[in-house]
């Protein structure tokens, strides 16, 4: 399968590569991946790394790694995550800290939902936060996001989750 690339004003949202490996594990083995299952070890950085590439083999879509436009640094994930215990297809983004404070998570997830409505001809679909993320929690109300009940995922534990818009309403 090949992963299509989406192109916003300032970033690139493209396949994940090798060479994206060391800030990933960076990002992974922080205290910055605590909402996400983290901190891991790089063994398992790199097993969610590949995992990155495999959900668009099995679903045709998933999540891209976000680049600088101008220098292809990597400043985080971002994309249409399901995992097989999710209630649905959601909006996933975590930011690196080199990404933080640029307003990148919001245009990376704009761009998502686009993609999402426009590419894929999806009318819906939402956001898991949890409730202790309050930057997530924030961006999640910036795009528009209603509370929409919660969930509890085995490893994650109680999330919120955030229905956006629809691609009616945003029409």
């Amino acid at each position: 399968m090949i992963i299509p690339t989406v192109t916003t004003e300032h970033l690139i949202l493209r396949a994940p590569q090798l060479s994206d490996f060391e800030a990933y594990a960076d990002f992974r083995g922080s205290d910055r991946a605590a909402f996400v299952g983290g901190p891991n070890s790089p063994a398992q950085a790199w097993q969610q790394l590949c995992a990155l590439a495999g959900q668009w083999q099995f679903r045709g879509y998933g999540r891209w790694m976000i680049a600088d436009k101008e220098t292809d640094q990597p400043l985080g994930v971002t994309g249409l995550h399901h995992p097989f215990d999710w209630p649905e297809p959601e909006i996933a983004w975590s930011l690196f800290a080199a990404g933080e404070g640029r307003g990148i998570a919001y245009e990376a997830a704009l761009a998502v939902r686009a993609y999402a409505y426009e590419t894929l001809g999806w009318s819906t679909v939402i956001s898991c936060v949890d409730s202790k993320n309050t930057r997530s929690l924030a961006l999640a109300k910036r795009l528009g996001c209603k509370p929409d009940g919660q969930f509890t995922q085995e490893v994650l534990g109680e999330m919120d989750v955030w229905r956006h818009p629809s691609r009616e309403a945003l029409a």
